[in-house]
């Protein structure tokens, strides 16, 4: 039995949960974020695995929603939702942060296909490629060699285990403001054309274009360069978040009108940065707190459930689209 077939025997749980949560808790939204998507085959030897979702069970998730009277809906809608006294639905959304290629190539697809829509968060560095895209390229070199040279240290490549082991240990040296600098020294190092990299990888503006002509497809900002938005100044934050906004308005064309958090836990985004969202145009931001999406809920810090490729069946979504994880995370500190 494969993976994703394991993961879909969970039903026998998952929808007992369902059922006795709808007469709980009734009508409500659930809004889902990830980053990236890979198909089942792929995901399995990836060494940042789960950065992405497993793009056949999404297929197969959004199908079970529809089948169970879920209403997948843009951001936009669904702040109408939960601003109404009258709705009786529940819905969901499905966001993409960051974007790149993938949400161009494998993911809008699916969500045509269902006929639903998705919303695209996007860091503006990405397309106009200023943002050293670090990690992914990172990745990339463990998938593609045998070995890499790491400060004069020959690392071997065997396994998808290995890949794995060494992505982790290189990723967390590297995590921070100096993360950019390491990785051009790595490729330098190993010969690695880091343009030809990025644009591997890449969402580009032609392929921006393309989707914001598609009605299925609802376009947010996501700042410039991901920055942590709490660590900056206030000035220097309101010109990330205006900066994306009017970037992304000025060459395709639309009127951006929802921001996502680059970090959205509770330490990472507050108030204040709640606040700023709002000065710089936006009529909503969402964090990545857990949680669900009730009447009243403040614009300016929806919260979201991020999901990636550990979650690949039914009961752990339930638990996304019942609120519990909201509730777990709220009880361990973890928000």
């Amino acid at each position: 039995m494969t993976s994703v077939a394991t993961a879909f025997a969970a039903n026998a749980l998952a929808l007992p949960i369902a059922r006795a949560a709808d007469r709980v808790l009734g009508p409500r939204g659930c809004l889902f974020t990830f980053h990236r998507a890979a198909p089942s085959e792929v995901w399995e030897i990836l060494p940042n695995r789960d950065f992405y979702v497993d793009l056949d069970f999404l297929d197969k998730f959004l199908a079970y929603l529809l089948a169970h009277d879920w209403h997948v809906v843009t951001i936009g809608e669904a702040l109408q939702r939960s601003a109404s006294d009258d709705e009786t639905s529940r819905y969901v959304n499905f966001s993409i942060d960051d974007c790149y290629r993938d949400s161009f190539e494998l993911v809008a697809p699916v969500f045509r296909r269902h006929g639903v829509p998705l919303t695209l968060f996007v860091t503006t560095g990405i397309p106009d490629g200023t943002l050293p895209l670090w990690s992914i390229g990172l990745e990339d070199a463990l998938v593609e060699r045998d070995e890499v040279l790491l400060e004069d240290q020959t690392i071997r490549l065997a396994t998808s285990e290995e890949r794995r082991t060494a992505y982790q240990r290189i990723a967390s040296r590297w995590d921070g403001p100096d993360a950019g600098m390491h990785y051009a020294s790595f490729c330098a190092a190993n010969g690695i054309d880091r343009d030809a990299v990025h644009w591997k990888h890449a969402i580009s503006w032609d392929m921006l274009e393309r989707l914001a002509k598609d009605p299925l497809i609802e376009i947010g900002a996501h700042t410039i360069s991901h920055p942590r938005i709490s660590s900056l100044s206030p000035d220097a934050a309101v010109a990330e978040l205006k900066g994306s906004r009017t970037r992304l308005n000025e060459r395709l064309g639309i009127d951006v009108q929802h921001f996502a958090f680059p970090y959205g836990r509770s330490g990472d985004c507050g108030p204040c940065d709640f606040a700023l969202a709002r000065q710089a145009g936006f009529l909503s931001a969402a964090t990545t707190r857990k949680g669900l999406l009730r009447h009243g809920q403040d614009r300016f810090s929806l919260p979201r459930n991020t999901i990636n490729g550990g979650h690949r069946n039914l009961a752990a979504m339930e638990m996304h689209l019942t609120g519990l994880t909201g509730t777990a995370a709220r009880i361990v500190g973890r928000v």
